[in-house]
């Protein structure tokens, strides 16, 4: 039997999380939320950031309330990404389903490699997203690299 660590943001820290022996996984559910490796990565100094919804958590006109964020090692927040299409900043945004495909709505992030509220470029290392859809949690690494 294979041990898996998986690194987990959770609030204002990042929190090891190994399954424990003799415990097994629950069956997994059908993804509802996906949240894909951004591209180019490692990069500089942009990157994109692209997620998929399942078309079920619009049912009955339901806007998921989406929010992006990017953290340092050190999980301090550094950057809010924007929406690729419209260039909102990713924090609480009710998204609607447009054009789904094979049951999912997809979306795209952006991040221009800046601190927060700054035009300071962020420095070379490995960040973390995190993509919260109505409360759901999805984190992936990204590595900046001047």
């Amino acid at each position: 039997m294979h041990r898996i660590a998986v690194a987990v943001l959770v609030g204002a820290g990042l929190v090891l999380c190994t399954p424990q022996a003799g415990h097994t996984q629950a069956p997994a559910r059908p993804a509802q939320v996906e949240l894909n490796q951004n591209y180019p990565n490692p990069f500089n100094p942009a990157t994109t950031i692209p997620f998929r919804l399942s078309e079920a958590l619009f049912a009955n006109g339901h806007r998921p309330v989406v929010s992006m964020r990017v953290y340092n090692v050190l999980a301090q927040l550094v950057a809010i990404p924007t929406m690729q299409a419209s260039g909102e900043p990713l924090d609480g945004v009710a998204l609607e389903c447009r054009d789904p495909r094979n049951g999912f709505c997809e979306f795209s992030a952006y991040w221009d490699g800046k601190y927060l509220g700054t035009d300071r470029d962020a420095a070379s290392g490995v960040y973390v997203y995190q993509l919260v859809v109505d409360g759901q949690r999805l984190s992936r690494r990204m590595v900046v690299m001047k």
